[in-house]
């Protein structure tokens, strides 16, 4: 495994840091929140590079996700300190961590990523493109309180499709201010959707059929319009045709990776939008 330069060192994050991985995600211009840096330090195996002063100047998460799986995201490095191989060591040690637990590491890849990632012995798995909806009004108020759903509500759903247990993420998102969750009576699929550093966020969509996932994407793009991302596997041309015709374009592509696998987990054709690239 790779070592970082001698005046720099690797830890694991701490609350502490979570300003620090903030900082390191708005000057990528990323969508993450303190919540969310908070909710990945806790559940997941986040490391920093740390400079003068205990500075982070880089970050990579590891979010385990038993008994198959792990994901790996935030993988960041601030601008002043780049090609010094420091992404590079802390992707090592993430990958590293995930198989000592006996893990498959994944991850959602852009496509200048991709062949580094590649290199690391990643394989594509499923293309993603994520859509963007530009406006002046956050989506906060999307749902009258009959239509949200409760943990209980989804979580076996989520665990079927997903192919992992990840309640605890669930749960954190579910009890954020501003989160809502859209849950068919039928118990067939749900919808969650939270506020971000620049943009509501929806996802993950889970149904059993294309017309349920259309009717939770359409109720919750019956709040007023505002700035909206939502990633959405290629597979997905209805949910696709859906988003064009509600003001959605097209922002960038992603390639879902795994190493030694070549498909996904759970039940990948039920998953119709993802809970987000840090999360899978």
């Amino acid at each position: 495994m790779r070592a970082p330069p001698a005046e720099l060192a690797i830890r694991e994050m701490r609350q502490a840091d979570i300003e620090g991985g903030l900082a390191l995600s708005d000057a990528a211009g990323w969508n993450q929140t303190a919540e969310d840096w908070s909710m990945m330090i806790r559940l997941g195996l986040a490391a920093a590079v740390v400079g003068p002063g205990d500075t982070v100047i880089a970050s990579a998460v590891a979010l385990p996700y038993p008994p198959e799986f792990g994901w790996i995201s935030m993988v960041l490095v601030d601008v002043a300190w780049r090609r010094r191989g420091l992404a590079t060591s802390l992707l090592e040690r993430a990958i590293a961590e995930l198989q000592d637990r006996g893990l498959v590491p994944c991850l959602d890849a852009t496509p200048a990523g991709q062949p580094v990632y590649e290199r690391m012995g990643f394989r594509p798995v499923e293309p993603l493109t994520r859509w963007r909806r530009h406006g002046d009004t956050p989506l906060a108020e999307m749902a009258a309180p009959s239509d949200l759903g409760r943990l209980d509500d989804i979580r076996g759903l989520d665990e079927n499709a997903f192919g992992a247990d990840r309640s605890a993420v669930l749960s954190d998102l579910l009890s954020r201010r501003g989160s809502r969750c859209l849950c068919d009576p039928g118990r067939q699929g749900f919808l969650l959707a939270r506020a971000g550093r620049k943009a509501a966020y929806i996802g993950p969509v889970v149904a059993t059929d294309a017309a349920l996932a259309i009717k939770l994407i359409e109720t919750a793009l019956a709040a007023p319009e505002g700035p909206t991302l939502i990633d959405v596997p290629d597979r997905e041309s209805e949910v696709a045709d859906l988003l064009l015709s509600r003001g959605f374009s097209r922002e960038r592509p992603f390639i879902r990776m795994a190493i030694g696998r070549m498909d996904g987990f759970g039940s990948p054709a039920a998953v119709r939008a993802i809970a987000g690239p840090e999360l899978g």
